[in-house]
């Protein structure tokens, strides 16, 4: 039954966009699934939320699954006046579940809305909204509706303290505001839900703003080297999109573009790479032998893992470190993956010493998280905190030559990242591997190594780990000699 209502995340869906919405409801196959950052992000929430309900004692917990028994255990508990978390409110074609909602007064009450999130986002005040419609509609009266959230300055030290782990904001004038256009919006997308046809909607910023949109199919009309692959375009893609300019190479000279954005047009209409020789020369002489080519893998979670760690905390579990001694010496690899549950800092910080000599260069790609990263263990383990200011004095980040445009092949498709110059560059990139990229390799160490997966599937993970951090730094050699030979 729940599927035919109009419920609360499909009300959400709908602000985004509305052919979403009528997708939803007429052509569901056509709507991807969720990726497996979006899945963990999922369960991250959910234990947010199971932590949340134990700064409420007193509350009782609806199981959600059986939706027509929810509904009716939720008017048993309003009647008794009792706090409630997943209470189930429909009217009309309706629907919304509430994290938690607590009696005030003789016959008010108060939306506590919780989320794994650090701080209030627009789109959690249209969601609380949405709520305080539903129970109005439904003869409740609210008084004030409160946003609790991840508060990202607790440090844990020993077992998680739910009070301490959330801040509660008071958002009840915000919503107020926004309560107002609820009843309009929701007539307006049962409208569309309704609709025999699917609403004509232009590809937008919607498209990645507040959730990435999962219908398919939308972007298929725009060709190779399009506009949306302008180096940092925003707003002025979608310009040129509205004017019906779609390619790079149609856009017209009289349209400003930044010095960058022009090399990049100039790239992919002649279809040729374009450097910058005397630059590039300059970056290269700056490197001083011996040469260390090092990344770092992390995982980040909303609850602590680890005592002296802080929300969203990303915590180092693997290196990969490759040494080229003099120009004429073959490159030496040491890498390190951690094995076991505990906190992984300390062995790690331990084998970088061991392996980082104490001159040359740190070569690193994008190195304001590697520097981050570094400087939170310094600060975590005080007696490598002068060690890790010396070796940050050293890093030598190759990101610049490429976000610079040193360097540019239209193949990058209009991306920096290490993941696009390097098979440009060098001919050479991730396929083949079980793991080609960071997002996915924090998400498989994290599960193979927190959770209970076969030992055989566990192993294989692991030498995909090693595989996939070893080709970034040694990626990094390639773009190195590429650049040597460009000069």
């Amino acid at each position: 039954m729940a599927s035919k209502l109009l419920t609360k995340s499909k009300y959400v869906n709908g602000l985004q966009c509305l052919k979403y919405l009528w997708m939803l409801f007429h052509e569901p196959e056509s709507v991807g699934d969720p990726d497996a950052s979006t899945l963990h992000t999922f369960e991250q929430g959910h234990l947010v939320g199971e932590l949340a309900k134990k700064v409420f004692p007193e509350g009782v917990n609806i199981p959600p699954d059986d939706f027509m028994g929810n509904i009716r255990r939720t008017k048993e508990l309003l009647k008794q006046r009792k706090t409630v978390f997943e209470a189930g409110i429909t009217t009309g074609k309706i629907y919304c579940r509430l994290d938690i909602l607590k009696p005030v007064n003789d016959d008010e009450w108060d939306i506590i809305e919780v989320k794994s999130s650090t701080k209030i986002k627009d789109v959690d005040i249209e969601d609380v909204a949405f709520q305080k419609h539903c129970c109005r509609q439904a003869g409740l009266e609210i008084r004030n509706c409160f946003l609790m959230h991840i508060d990202n300055s607790y440090v844990r030290q020993g077992e998680i303290d739910p009070k301490q782990l959330f801040a509660i904001e008071d958002i009840t004038e915000r919503v107020a505001d926004a309560v107002r256009s609820v009843p309009d919006k929701v007539d307006m997308m049962l409208e569309v839900i309704a609709a025999k046809d699917c609403p004509d909607i232009a590809i937008g910023q919607q498209c990645e703003n507040p959730y990435e949109c999962l219908v398919e199919g939308c972007k298929d009309f725009l060709p190779e080297s399009n506009v949306l692959e302008l180096y940092r375009g925003g707003q002025k893609s979608f310009e040129l999109l509205n004017d019906g300019i779609l390619a790079i190479c149609e856009i017209p000279d009289g349209f400003k573009l930044s010095s960058i954005q022009q090399i990049q047009q100039t790239c992919v209409s002649s279809g040729q790479p374009y450097a910058d020789p005397a630059q590039l020369k300059s970056f290269l002489d700056s490197l001083q032998y011996p040469l260390y080519f090092f990344d770092f893998e992390t995982f980040s979670t909303a609850v602590p893992p680890f005592d002296g760690t802080h929300p969203y905390q990303n915590i180092p579990f693997q290196f990969s470190l490759h040494v080229v001694k003099s120009a004429a010496s073959p490159p030496e690899h040491f890498s390190f993956l951690a094995d076991g549950t505990a906190d992984p800092r300390p062995g790690l910080l331990a084998a970088l010493k061991k392996w980082l000599g104490k001159s040359g260069s740190i070569i690193v790609y994008n190195q304001s998280f590697e520097k981050r990263v570094l400087e939170d263990l310094g600060e975590a383990f005080p007696e490598y905190k002068s060690w890790v200011k010396g070796i940050v004095g050293r890093f030598i980040d190759l990101l610049q030559p490429f976000r610079s445009f040193w360097y540019y092949h239209p193949a990058q498709k209009g991306s920096a990242s290490l993941k696009a110059v390097m098979p440009a560059l060098t001919g050479k990139g991730y396929d083949g591997l079980g793991i080609s990229n960071g997002e996915n390799a924090s998400l498989e160490f994290f599960r193979v190594t927190y959770s209970d997966v076969p030992e055989e599937e566990r192993r294989r993970v692991r030498q995909d780990l090693e595989k996939y951090c070893g080709r970034d730094t040694e990626g990094m050699i390639w773009i190195i000699r590429a650049i040597g030979e460009l000069t």
